[in-house]
């Protein structure tokens, strides 16, 4: 017999939070106006961010969205998976290597 409730598996989706976690982008890559070139895995509350890496944003810019949302813009995100909290990452175009580093408080 099979299981309708057995998890599904993603294999474009490599993150272990879930799928609905809500994470922090800007309008420019919600919009697909500008990639993923920026990436945080905050500390104090284990959110994520996923912003364009440019510094003109202002309050309205900001958006809330879910990780599958993200991984569904730009799915080489997954390779960040494993990001520890109070890390981030950048890259300078989407054909570059992501480049991590410490978040420092």
């Amino acid at each position: 017999m099979f299981n309708l409730f057995k998890k599904k598996e993603d294999s474009n989706f490599s993150f272990s939070d879930p799928a609905n976690t809500a994470c922090f982008t800007c309008d420019h890559v919600m919009n697909r106006q500008r990639p993923i070139l920026l990436v945080s895995h905050e500390e104090e509350d284990g959110s994520w961010m996923f912003m364009c890496g440019k510094e003109d944003h202002t309050e309205t810019n900001y958006k809330i969205v879910s990780l599958r949302n993200i991984v569904d813009i730009d799915n080489s995100v997954n390779a960040l998976s494993e990001m520890p909290l109070g890390c981030g990452a950048e890259r300078e175009t989407v054909n570059d290597k992501w480049n991590g580093y410490t978040i420092s408080k």
